[in-house]
C-alpha cells in the first residue's frame, strides 16, 4: 500500500512541476525534473519487478516439476528395454503355440492312420504318441509365464503414464491420430475386424439366431422333483 502511495505522490510531484511555468529553464531545473521522474519510475519498476520475478519463479518450478516427472517416468527405460523384452515374449509365445499346434495336429493324424488290428501294438503307439501330446500341452505353462510378463510391462506403463498425467493435469486433445491409425480404424469399423470379444461383451448365441431367423436354443427342463416311491418301497417289491 505505502509503494502505491510513494508511486502516486511521485508521479503527482512530476506533474505538478511540468504545469509550473517558467519562462528561463536553467540546468538546476532539468536536473530536478529527471530527478523526480527518476524517483517516480522507482517505485514502478521495483513492484513490477516483484510481479515479473513471482511469475517466473512459478514458471521455473513448474519446468522443474516437469523435469523430475520425466525423468520418473524413464521413457528410455520403456523405449530401449522394456517395450522390446515384451515384444519379444509375444513373439516366443506365437512360436510355441505354432510349434505346440503342430504337434498336437501331427500325432493326432498319426494315431488317426494307426493300424488297430494289432491290440498290443497299438496300445503302445497310442501310449508313446499320448506322452508326445503331454509334452506339447506344456506350453501353456511357459505362455503363462511369458503373458504374465508382458501383463507386468504393460501395467508399469499404464502406472508410469497416468502418474504423469496426473501430475501434469494432462488433458486429451483431438487430432493428434496418425494416418496409419486413422486408415486401421476406419478399416475396422468398415468390416468390423474387432477380434475376438470378451465373454462379458459378446453377442449372445440367441441373438445371432434371431437375426439369420433360427429358432431361439431352449434350455433344456429341469427335471421336477421325484414324487413317486422311494427307492426303498421299491427294492422291498423285488424280495
Amino acid at each position: 500500500m505505502s509503494t502505491a502511495t510513494d508511486t502516486s505522490q511521485h508521479f503527482d510531484n512530476l506533474i505538478g512541476f511540468l504545469k509550473e511555468k517558467r519562462e528561463n529553464v536553467t540546468f538546476g531545473d532539468i536536473i530536478k525534473l529527471a530527478e523526480i521522474a527518476a524517483q517516480s519510475l522507482q517505485s514502478f519498476f521495483q513492484t513490477m519487478d516483484h510481479t515479473v520475478y513471482r511469475e517466473l519463479n512459478e514458471i521455473a518450478g513448474y519446468i522443474m516439476t516437469m523435469k523430475q516427472e520425466i525423468g520418473a517416468l524413464r521413457a528410455n527405460d520403456l523405449k530401449d528395454s522394456r517395450i522390446p523384452s515384451a515384444g519379444q515374449e509375444l513373439d516366443a509365445i506365437v512360436k510355441a503355440t505354432e510349434g505346440a499346434t503342430n504337434t498336437i495336429m501331427e500325432t493326432a493324424e498319426t494315431l488317426m492312420a494307426a493300424d488297430a488290428s494289432d491290440p498290443v501294438a497299438y496300445k503302445a503307439l497310442v501310449d508313446q504318441h499320448m506322452l508326445i501330446l503331454f509334452e506339447a500341452c506344456s506350453f501353456q505353462d511357459i505362455t503363462g509365464q511369458r503373458i504374465a510378463k508382458v501383463v507386468s510391462t504393460l501395467q508399469h506403463i499404464e502406472e508410469r503414464v497416468s502418474r504423469f498425467a496426473e501430475v501434469m493435469q494432462a488433458k486429451d486433445l483431438d487430432g493428434f491420430m496418425s494416418d496409419r491409425e486413422k486408415a486401421a480404424n476406419a478399416r475396422n469399423e468398415k468390416l468390423l475386424l474387432n477380434g475376438p470379444q470378451m465373454a462379458a461383451e459378446a453377442i449372445a448365441q440367441n441373438d445371432v439366431d434371431s437375426l439369420l431367423g433360427k429358432p431361439k436354443v431352449k434350455a433344456p427342463p429341469t427335471a421336477p422333483a421325484s414324487t413317486g416311491s422311494a427307492q426303498s418301497d421299491v427294492d422291498a417289491m423285488f424280495p
